[in-house]
This record gives C-alpha cells, sequence and structure tokens, in this order.
C-alpha cells in the first residue's frame, strides 16, 4: 500500500513530461474509444425495438406476454452490467499497474464464475416462473404463451451475459472497437432472423413469439462464438491458479460488482414509481411519458457510450497513478456532454412540437409530448454529468459512492420534484420537475467527484510526506 500510495503522490505531484498526451490526443482517443461503442448501443436499442415491431403483429396478447417478462429480464441485465462493471475496473487497475499475470489469471477467474452464476440465475428464474408471472398480473393466455417464450429467452440472456463478459474484458484491454461491433453485428444477426423464425418464409413455419427468443439465441451466440474466438488469439486468460486468485480477488470483485447492480436496479424501480405519478394525470399523458423515456435513451447514446469507453481508460490510469490524467479525462468527457446535450437538447425543444406530431399519430399524445420535451431533453446534460461521474467512480475505487449518487439522484433529486410539479402545474410541473431533478443531479454528482478527487489527493500527499520523513 505504501508503495502504491508513493506512485500516485509522484503521479499528482511531478509536472507534465513530454509524454503527457495533449487535450487533442486525448481527445482523440477519446473519440476513437468512444464512437465504436456508440454505434453498438444504437445496435442494441434498435434490436429491442426489432423484436417489439415484429412480435406486435402477432397480436395484442402475444406482446403482453412478452412484455410481462421485461422486469425479469431487467434484473438480468442489470446483473450482467454490474459484473461488467467490476471487470472492467478490476483488470484494467491490474493492468494500469502492469501486473500482466494477475490481469490474465482475472480474465479466467471472471469468465468462469460469470458463467456459473449467470447459470445458477437463469436457473432460479425458470423455476419460480409461474409464481412471478402470475405476481405481475399475467392471465392464462398470458402464461401459455410466456412458457413457450420464456424458455429459450433465458438462454439468449445466458448467451449474451457472457458475451457481454468478453466485451468487458477486451474494454478492460483497451480495446473497444469489437465490442461494439459485435453489438452492431447480433443486431443486424437479429433483424434478419426475426421475420424467418416469428413468421416463417417459404417451406419454413414461424415459431410465433418463440420465434422472437430464438432468433436471439442465433444472434447471441453466433456473437459469443466470434467474441470467443477473437478472444482465443489474444494472450489474456490464464486459467492455472485461479481458485487462489478468486480467493484473493473475491471481496475486491463483490465490493465494486454488488453496489453497481444495485446502482442498475435503481433505475427500473424508480421508473415504475414515476410512471404511477404521471399515471394519476391521464391515459395520454402516460403515453407520452413513455415515448419521452424512449426518446431520453436514445439522446443518452453519447453518454451511454462515453460510461463504458472512459472507465477502463480511468481504471488503468488509477492502476498507474496517474492522477492529472484522470483530472483532465472527466474535464474533457464532461465537457464532450455538456455541449452535446445541450445543443441536441436546444434543438430538440424548438422542434418540440413538429418533432411530437412526427412521433405520435394521435393529437392529444402529440400535445402531451409537446409540453415535456422543451423542459426534459435540455436537461439531460446535466444528467448526463451524473451518468458519467457514477461510472467513473466504480473505476476509481469509490463504488459506495457510486451507488450514493444513483440513489441521491432518483431518489431525492428527481422524483420529489416530479411528484411535487405534478401536484402544483400537472403534466408541464413534471416536465419542469424532471429537468429541476436532473439539474440537481448533475450539480451533486460533480461536486462529489472533486470532493472525492480532491480528498484522494490530499491523502496522496500527506502518504507521500511521511514515506520521505
Amino acid at each position: 500500500m505504501s508503495s502504491s500510495m508513493s506512485t500516485d503522490a509522484s503521479a499528482t505531484s511531478t509536472p507534465p513530461t513530454s509524454e503527457t498526451p495533449t487535450t487533442r490526443e486525448l481527445m482523440s482517443r477519446l473519440w476513437r474509444s468512444t464512437l465504436p461503442m456508440t454505434l453498438g448501443i444504437m445496435g442494441l436499442l434498435g434490436f429491442n425495438m426489432v423484436d417489439a415491431a415484429f412480435v406486435s403483429h402477432l397480436g395484442t396478447a402475444p406482446l403482453a406476454a412478452q412484455s410481462f417478462t421485461f422486469p425479469l429480464t431487467f434484473l438480468i441485465i442489470g446483473v450482467q452490467v454490474g459484473m461488467g462493471i467490476a471487470i472492467a475496473a478490476i483488470v484494467s487497475r491490474t493492468l494500469g499497474a502492469e501486473d500482466e499475470a494477475r490481469a490474465r489469471r482475472l480474465g479466467g477467474v471472471v469468465l468462469l464464475g460469470s458463467g456459473v452464476l449467470m447459470a445458477l440465475l437463469m436457473l432460479l428464474l425458470w423455476v419460480i416462473r409461474v409464481p412471478a408471472f402470475e405476481l405481475l398480473g399475467a392471465n392464462a393466455t398470458e402464461m401459455t404463451l410466456i412458457e413457450v417464450y420464456w424458455g429459450p429467452s433465458l438462454i439468449a440472456s445466458w448467451l449474451g451475459a457472457m458475451a457481454y463478459v468478453l466485451y468487458s474484458l477486451f474494454r478492460a484491454h483497451g480495446d473497444t472497437r469489437l465490442p461494439g461491433e459485435m453489438m452492431l453485428l447480433t443486431s443486424v444477426f437479429n433483424l434478419v432472423l426475426d421475420p424467418l423464425l416469428i413468421f416463417g418464409a417459404g417451406p419454413l413455419s414461424g415459431f410465433g413469439l418463440a420465434g422472437a427468443a430464438w432468433a436471439t439465441v442465433l444472434s447471441f451466440g453466433a456473437g459469443l462464438a466470434i467474441t470467443a474466438f477473437k478472444l482465443s488469439r489474444r494472450d489474456w486468460m490464464e486459467y492455472r491458479g485461479l481458485w487462489v486468485e478468486w480467493q484473493a480477488s473475491r471481496r475486491q470483485l463483490a465490493g465494486i460488482a454488488i453496489p453497481a447492480i444495485l446502482c442498475q436496479m435503481m433505475p427500473a424501480l424508480s421508473a415504475m414509481l414515476v410512471t404511477a405519478i404521471v399515471a394519476g394525470l391521464g391515459q395520454a399523458e402516460v403515453a407520452a411519458w413513455g415515448i419521452a423515456s424512449r426518446l431520453e435513451t436514445f439522446s443518452l447514446i453519447v453518454v451511454l457510450a462515453l460510461t463504458m469507453s472512459l472507465p477502463p481508460w480511468l481504471g488503468r490510469c488509477y492502476g498507474a497513478g496517474r492522477w492529472q490524467e484522470i483530472r483532465r479525462l472527466m474535464n474533457l468527457a464532461a465537457r464532450v456532454v455538456v455541449i452535446w446535450q445541450l445543443v441536441l437538447g436546444i434543438i430538440a425543444a424548438v422542434l418540440a412540437t413538429p418533432l411530437a406530431y412526427v412521433l405520435v399519430g394521435s393529437d392529444e399524445v402529440s400535445a402531451a409530448l409537446a409540453v415535456l420535451l422543451p423542459w426534459m431533453l435540455p436537461s439531460y446534460s446535466f444528467l448526463g454529468i451524473c451518468m458519467l461521474v457514477v461510472s467513473a467512480a466504480n473505476a476509481l475505487g469509490w463504488p459506495l459512492r457510486a451507488t450514493a449518487l444513483s440513489f441521491v439522484r432518483l431518489f431525492i433529486c428527481f422524483m420529489p420534484a416530479v411528484w411535487l410539479g405534478a401536484h402544483l402545474d400537472g403534466l408541464r410541473g413534471v416536465a419542469i420537475g424532471s429537468a429541476i431533478g436532473n439539474l440537481l443531479a448533475g450539480v451533486v454528482a460533480w461536486r462529489v467527484y472533486r470532493q472525492a478527487l480532491g480528498d484522494r489527493g490530499k491523502s496522496v500527499r500527506r502518504h507521500a510526506y511521511v514515506a520521505t520523513t
């Protein structure tokens, strides 16, 4: 610990050298690492939309049956993303500390451990399927459809989780291009396979709702196979000494993964509670809020890509003690987020009414959506800052701060403002409350980040002083 502290101190106190990257070089590297992830996330978002679009042609009952599986699917995604954050953070830090042998052992540990953990989770979700879906409100007809869909859907989820684990290893080693390409490629596979397996073609008969799940199985399976082949050509894995490495690393992995998983669970709970608040205003308002929520995901694509591409880079800087580079990277990423989201938000606000009528056929829902957009979309610049800080906190060894920030953002800043706005001014109050909540979350997150970085620097300098006296 003393040696690492001394390294941090020197990295903090020494002036820039000729090897220190310029701002232009940092921007170029950040762009190259973020662009592939942006394209990949666009592909994944299209993946879900394509599935829903094809299933909607089967009728209301199959679409409702698929919708009942979403809460449990979000649970799986939350676990897989939390593990991915832990993998990228701990492996990238180890690489930054130039301990490549341990990084290879960690690669083997996380691959085998994730495979077993996710398989147990899928088994549990299969065993409890009947009481779980009945609790969610599925009727007998929907349960019959869910029975044929849920099994292959769990297989697809396991394959997708394992592919995500491999993507996290590539990101930890600084390769964001392959994960982005594979996410886009699996989306294209799904687009081709969905109509064939759902509806059939020629002599091939379709499988209906189950066909959507089997299309996902084949798409994720192909992505996993290609990524595993690419990984086999890299010297990033070691299978000797895994038990010893597991004993040494399990607490560190759990210390990052568990808070990260909790962070992923909180937005789903918040979304359900906010929807309940908006539901009291009317059906058109709920429909408009749902569309605005989906627009939020699309408008935050660049931020989401940064939250995937930046943490491994920060983790390597953390492992190497390059705190000045961390500071510069975060400042640069924050400027990108604020400028991009503000420009995008202002354009959307100016075009709110025509945009709403293009997106929605119903005049009533379009009018409600036009009320939400001018307030919500510009505020995503502050929401983006909060998301950036939460993702960086996991890479910089502050998982509890990340969890606390997620809780504060959703349940202290956002939800109370939306609730108060709804009671004071209906839907417009909801829009204004949402914007205020996002603003507060961004300001609080950035202050917490600056304080955490400042405290770290002070503790480093104190330890370095003691070590030299």
